[in-house]
């Protein structure tokens, strides 16, 4: 509104001048150069003033509509409220970026930015993982669309991040519900862990809980099977030498792996797919 006030005053005061004589034509101050625009946006980004910036980049997106300016301003946009830690504006700036130029070369950084600012919201395990899941979705994305960009890479690094994240949450619940002796809901939480999150640093413990939760039920077959499994895939672990000294002091035999069982047809499908 400020902005808009301080165009309006000059011209207001030429009119009121111009109608004593009959005069009847609005002054219109004329455009900026789109590129004059946009260098001074991007001087104000590397000086480290992000609102200014935004400023400039939005002229050049008012003022010079549906050009090759206005789509750099978008994306400059994405990136000053990145800097300035705007996530909620860098992530509609950067969705609108990918909407309005999916076939840009630098859709895949916009949708990049995107992800990042998720994952800089990302909260600790004990909260609502929400933006984990976002972040991940963004991620994603880049990886699908852009596989060759110089972001899939780093993209790919930030998902797994984020999939540990999720996995935490899961095996923190899991373990909440297994110290209550809750056994069905602790092999729920671990099950997502051996079922979605295979490729995290959870895996192990998951697999050694099951074994426990399983026993305390009296289920020894599928404890047979995740301490099997266990020990096959992570035969240095120390999750195994517990779930193997847990199976030795219960008496059940090791080794016996039930290829029926929910957990072997996990594994195998993460290995055949």
């Amino acid at each position: 509104m400020a902005l808009l006030l301080a165009v309006l005053a000059p011209v207001a005061l030429p009119m009121a001048g111009c109608s004593s004589f009959g005069g009847d034509k609005d002054e219109v101050a004329p455009d900026e150069p789109a590129d004059k625009l946009y260098n001074e946006g991007l001087a104000q980004l590397n000086a480290g003033s992000y609102d200014a910036a935004k400023k400039k980049f939005a002229e050049v997106d008012r003022q010079h509509p549906y050009t090759e300016w206005a789509r750099k301003a978008t994306l400059m946009t994405t990136f000053a409220n990145y800097r300035a830690g705007s996530y909620t504006d860098a992530i509609t700036s950067g969705n609108r970026y990918v909407q309005l130029y999916p076939t840009s070369p630098d859709a895949a950084y916009a949708q990049y930015l995107v992800g990042m600012s998720y994952y800089n919201q990302v909260p600790d395990i004990s909260r609502d993982q929400e933006r984990t899941q976002r972040a991940i979705a963004a991620f994603d994305e880049v990886q699908r669309r852009w596989p060759t960009s110089e972001y899939a890479p780093e993209a790919k690094k930030r998902l797994s991040i984020a999939r540990d994240q999720l996995a935490g949450k899961e095996m923190q619940v899991g373990r909440f519900y297994l110290a209550r002796r809750d056994y069905t809901g602790a092999i729920n939480r671990f099950r997502v862990v051996v079922s979605q999150y295979q490729q995290t640093r959870h895996i192990e413990e998951a697999l050694h809980r099951l074994v426990e939760s399983y026993l305390a039920l009296g289920i020894t077959g599928e404890a047979q099977t995740a301490a099997a499994i266990l020990g096959h895939n992570f035969p240095d672990s120390e999750w195994y030498k517990r779930s193997y000294a847990l199976m030795n002091q219960g008496g059940v035999a090791q080794g016996q792996e039930n290829t029926s069982s929910w957990i072997s047809k996990a594994f195998r499908s993460v290995a055949g797919g």
